[in-house]
């Protein structure tokens, strides 16, 4: 932190009055001042403004507080239209149901323990139209999130609602909210807090100037998101050590988008420098935020440009966008002014600070910025208790990726990919109206899911930052088998009715308007990219499959009903009238 303020001060030499960046962050809130016309020059003087100096981040306040927003409002938004699905009334794995099973481990009541081994606010909400309560959620998150994604205002109040909310969804959401992005975006939402002041609602709110200890909490995320993705890659795979993983990677990563089909074919000296280049980025980039001022903004500007292109050449739900978030705080007023319209409201109150703040112009600190000095003292002193048992994992070399070590998800550590797969294999659904699934002469239909591959000709798909969170299970059932994934044959069940809250979930039901499938099966198949320029690639096939064998043996309602009710599913029943 002191090697942050030492380099911010060298690099604004040419001032003609030094300021105290200390100074800077708290006591430039209280001057007021209102900038003159709109000519773009001083009132008093005539002369032109001088540019933003450096050592500043009121601007760069506003770039966070929007991305986060941005953020928030994509996670808000896959909530609204896959909970009720996944965890609603009739969903998957319904959240009343785990409430209940929390609420019977901790005593039967709904109290104080309850509230700490689930924090939701699901819990003060009547259970009644479960259904109505996550929607309520969501829409709610959305508003707020694009209320300061349009505006670039924030308050403390609005940004612990987010927190809240999504925190409320994340601890009841089980399987379907277990990705390492969930308690990255709760930890990103949580450092953004206190970059707000509690009520004001200003894109520049003079009284409560940002932190430096807040700014230096987004860069010691980035430092830790980068450093435990590329650790676990050394101490994991082999191919991250003999430079081969990313041949592999883009045909066998989660969800691939029309890009990753090209890449894939990229000459294997490119998959090393790839490779090489990972490591870079991860392992030796991070530390550049501890080298003062400019080498802090090439490690923000680096992390940045690495994720844009994984967001081109792979669908990583909104994991790469969040990435973003912590490292544009590598950046002050100086290094983001050209974001800003020269003259316009946000640009101008900050130069205007920054000159009243050379001029001495300054007001002795109020009451209520020696409290808010406080409060960020005490943040900088939990993230750095917080992240004790995160460097020891780092360290560790049995290092773990995406866990928590708080129950409220404030420091956490991550990872990815610490192992690829060298095969892609896919779990395909397919149903017959044949009353004996064993007939050589069944037909069986394929479903078709929203973006994961199933049918050959169809081009992979396009979503990022959105996310498809059953077709990224998918991913993770197809290399385990049904035992380990339940939920797959509680799909099959649910299809075997026609079930229009599971059929949502899908692209292609082959028995839309007709009478539901006798039996449903789970065929197990390896996928690869076709090559381009082939015969199939030129007859439109995107992939090549084979067959490997069964991933579940066909099933019907009847045979299902004792495997539901031991585990307290509802039993599928086919509607009267299906047509």
């Amino acid at each position: 932190m002191n090697m942050a303020a030492s380099s911010g001060s060298s690099e604004s030499s040419v001032r003609k009055r030094r300021v105290d960046s200390r100074k800077t962050e708290t006591e430039s809130a209280d001057s007021c001042r209102q900038h003159g016309a709109d000519t773009g020059k001083d009132t008093e003087t005539g002369k032109r403004p001088e540019s933003l100096q450096t050592g500043t981040y009121w601007l760069t306040r506003i770039v966070l507080l929007r991305s986060v927003a941005f953020i928030y409002l994509v996670a808000f938004g896959v909530a609204y239209n896959q909970n009720k699905q996944l965890i609603g009334e009739h969903g998957l794995m319904p959240c009343k149901n785990y409430l209940n099973s929390v609420k019977r481990y901790v005593g039967g009541k709904i109290g104080l323990a309850a509230l700490a081994y689930t924090p939701s606010i699901l819990w003060f909400l009547d259970w009644g139209d479960m259904d109505a309560n996550l929607d309520g959620i969501a829409l709610v998150g959305m508003a707020l999130s694009a209320f300061v994604l349009v505006t670039g205002m924030a308050n403390m109040m609005i940004m612990v609602t987010l927190w809240l909310l999504y925190h409320s969804l994340v601890n009841v959401g089980q399987l379907w909210y277990s990705f390492g992005w969930e308690s990255q975006l709760l930890e990103t939402g949580f450092l953004a807090i206190f970059l707000c002041p509690v009520w004001t609602l200003s894109q520049v709110p003079r009284r409560c100037p940002p932190s430096l200890i807040c700014i230096w909490t987004f860069r010691w995320l980035i430092v830790r998101i980068m450093l435990g993705a590329g650790l676990i890659k050394i101490r994991g795979d082999k191919c991250w050590r003999d430079l081969t993983c990313m041949d592999y990677h883009y045909e066998t990563q989660p969800v691939p988008n029309p890009m990753s089909y090209y890449m894939h074919r990229s000459p294997w000296w490119f998959h090393r420098f790839e490779t090489l280049s990972n490591h870079f980025i991860e392992l030796i980039v991070p530390l550049f935020t501890f080298l003062g001022r400019r080498m802090c903004m090439v490690n923000g500007a680096l992390q940045i440009l690495f994720q844009m292109v994984l967001i081109v050449s792979g669908n990583l739900s909104f994991l790469n966008w969040l990435t973003i978030v912590p490292s544009l705080a590598c950046f002050d007023d100086a290094s983001l002014g050209f974001l800003f319209r020269s003259g316009g409201g946000a640009k101008k109150a900050a130069l205007e600070i920054q000159n009243e703040d050379a001029a001495g112009r300054t007001q002795s600190p109020t009451k209520g910025v020696l409290i808010r000095r406080v409060v960020n003292i005490s943040l900088g002193v939990l993230i750095g208790y917080l992240s004790i048992p995160v460097v020891m994992n780092l360290f560790s070399p049995r290092q773990v990726m995406n866990t928590s070590f708080d129950p409220l998800r404030i420091v956490n550590t991550y990872g990815a990919f610490g192992s690829i797969t060298k095969e892609r294999t896919e779990v395909i659904f397919q149903g017959t109206l044949s009353p004996d699934p064993k007939d050589p002469q069944a037909v069986w239909e394929e479903y078709q899911f929203l973006c994961k591959p199933g049918d050959v000709y169809r081009r992979p798909c396009l979503i990022s930052p959105y996310h498809y969170r059953l077709d990224w299970l998918m991913w993770f059932a197809a290399f385990q088998t049904y035992e380990q994934s339940e939920w797959v044959i509680h799909i099959a069940g649910r299809l075997l009715s026609n079930d229009s809250t599971v059929l949502s979930l899908l692209d292609h039901n082959p028995f839309q308007g007709r009478d539901p499938p006798r039996w449903v099966r789970g065929e197990h198949f390896k996928y690869r990219f076709s090559q381009p320029g082939s015969a199939s690639a030129a007859q439109g096939k995107w992939w090549l499959r084979k067959r490997i064998g069964a991933y579940f043996p066909p099933v019907d309602l009847e045979g299902l009903r004792g495997y539901f009710q031991s585990r307290n599913w509802p039993h599928p029943h086919i509607p009267p009238n299906t047509n």
